[in-house]
């Protein structure tokens, strides 16, 4: 057997939780946010500080860190916020800074992961004390009501199309590819 080039590496992907095939609405749509939220971890996984703070497909100012940062921030908008009806400020966000997450990467991206994850953990909290799909949050920009249904689609599509940039960014930081 010939081995892989580096250029055609894959990212260990054994630890994230299948996906089942035969489930109902709720387990399934769980079941696809919980896997991209490990992709997106595991794209970030072994990398060095610099590693994830890189701006590597310029001219955005995307990085993992800022990935990570962005994603915490919509955990808790979405779920948090406008679902949840918490009252709570914003995450790398303000008027005068609306970039923040990806712009200001100063600070320790271990300690982005745990935010990111702790946001993650309430999210979780919140859906299983929803006991329906239908339950339903309201947009705080535009005061139009949600269900949890939607906002699970909506949160699984946001991860699908970060996870996207995250292949690419973890491929040019050390030639890792996957799923």
């Amino acid at each position: 057997m010939t081995p892989t080039p580096k250029h055609l590496a894959k990212v260990a992907e054994s630890d994230r939780p299948p996906i089942p095939r035969v489930a109902d609405e709720r387990e399934t749509l769980l079941a696809y946010l919980e896997w991209h939220r490990e992709t997106l971890e595991l794209k970030c996984s072994g990398l060095s500080q610099e590693a994830v703070s890189a701006r590597a497909v310029p001219p955005s100012t995307m990085s993992l860190h800022g990935l990570v940062r962005h994603l915490a921030g919509v955990e808790r908008w979405w779920f948090r916020i406008q679902f949840a009806g918490e009252d709570l400020p914003l995450l790398h966000y303000s008027d005068d800074e609306p970039d923040q997450d990806f712009d200001r990467l100063d600070g320790d991206f271990g300690e982005a992961l745990a935010l990111w994850r702790a946001e993650c953990d309430r999210s979780r909290e919140i859906v299983a004390a929803t006991p329906s799909l239908d339950a339903r949050g309201v947009g705080k920009t535009t005061g139009e009501p949600f269900s949890l249904r939607w906002m699970l689609m909506s949160m699984t599509a946001e991860y699908a199309r970060h996870n996207g940039h995250a292949d690419l960014l973890r491929e040019v930081a050390d030639g890792a590819t996957g799923r």
